[in-house]
């Protein structure tokens, strides 16, 4: 309610201020937070890691049945599939790191934390 001596520009943006003060209080978080996509990258990495042992796995077990080399073929295998799985994270991170630094530029360092923890 308008009060008696007020002049209608003033009411008007009074009312203005209100409504931007709500409109801030409601807006979405900024997409400034990332969480959401930083866990999908980790999931994403974890993923090929995990894919990339159980993989050469297969592959050397199958060896191992074809080729009769029993244990030989799954240790192989396994030591293959981990050496490439961890090749195929540190260039997918890489791959990461480069796109997150075209949106948001090169990383920043954290302030430094007062030490008084007495």
């Amino acid at each position: 309610m308008p009060k008696p001596d007020e002049t209608r520009e003033e009411a008007l943006s009074r009312l203005n201020a209100q409504a931007e003060a709500l409109e801030a209080r409601t807006a979405p978080p900024a997409s400034g937070y990332q969480g959401v996509s930083a866990a999908s990258y980790g999931y994403r990495l974890m993923g090929v890691l995990i894919g990339g042992v159980f993989v050469g796995l297969g592959f050397g077990v199958v060896a191992d049945v074809l080729i009769k080399t029993t244990p030989w073929g799954m240790i192989v295998g396994l030591l293959v599939g981990f050496t490439v799985s961890i090749w195929m994270v540190v260039r997918s991170a890489r791959a990461i790191t480069a796109e997150t630094e075209k949106v948001w530029g090169p990383p920043q360092d954290l302030p430094p934390e007062d030490e008084d923890d007495d």
